[in-house]
């Protein structure tokens, strides 16, 4: 059976213009192919908020096995020698930051996009998140991407404005960058490498999240549409630890 039979249509719950994405098995772990008979099983049975919104489902057994095996490879252990604080990025006015001053934080990293499906309720719920726990060292990161359905097609001073102005977003929000593909901004290189998801390392959609706690290692990745509040359990235990 060919892997495109055993997973949902093209996504489409950003946009109805939006390409979706479809990934050859040659594209995966050369372990994925053991995977499809369960994550098939998985998929039927499952009645999670991926399938309702054709995204692929995270199969829990099927990513702690990619997970475990990506962590096992020469790029994920160069990965866990490093942090998120040695990387340096430029933020939305084009200056350069280093992560380094978020030392100490927790971070929430996003990939965002202006006009996407999810757009409304992620923005709302982050900024929420921020001014509830920014004072207990929270830090979220926004990072603009324009790879899927071409849903962040601004400038910077577009995206600064219609996320400070509409969302009266007040978390740091960085340079456009690439999270997939030759071009992907090294600090997304750190992130994947760090947590591979169902899909190898690859970025889904907008608005997938990276937890990093306060040593600056990557302890859980979710999927776009796990919402900001849903992750707010594992917030507050990394605060308070």
């Amino acid at each position: 059976m060919s892997f495109s039979a055993t997973f949902p249509s093209p996504i489409n719950v950003c946009s109805k213009t939006s390409t979706g994405f479809c990934y050859s098995l040659a594209s995966w772990p050369s372990m994925a192919a053991n995977l499809i008979p369960s994550v098939k099983s998985s998929l039927a049975a499952s009645k999670s908020p991926f399938l309702r919104h054709n995204l692929p489902m995270q199969s829990s057994i099927s990513r702690a096995v990619l997970s475990k095996a990506q962590f096992s490879g020469v790029s994920a252990r160069a990965a866990t020698e490093k942090s998120i604080y040695d990387f340096t990025v430029k933020d939305i006015d084009g200056k350069d930051v280093s992560l380094n001053k978020f030392k100490g934080k927790v971070l929430l990293i996003v990939n965002v996009a202006s006009r996407c499906g999810l757009t409304t309720a992620n923005y709302s719920e982050l900024s929420h998140l921020y001014e509830k726990y920014k004072a207990q060292g929270l830090e979220i990161l926004a990072f603009p991407c324009n790879q899927f359905g071409g849903q962040e097609p601004g400038s910077n001073p577009e995206i600064k404005q219609f996320a400070c102005s509409r969302f009266k977003a007040e978390f740091p929000i960085f340079d456009k960058v690439d999270v997939n593909g030759p071009n992907t901004a090294p600090v997304y290189q750190f992130l994947k490498s760090s947590a591979g998801g169902f899909l190898g390392d690859l970025i889904k959609w907008n608005f997938e999240k990276f937890l990093v706690d306060k040593n600056g290692k990557v302890v859980e990745r979710y999927p776009p549409t796990t919402s900001p509040f849903q992750i707010e359990k594992d917030i507050q235990k990394l605060v308070a630890a």
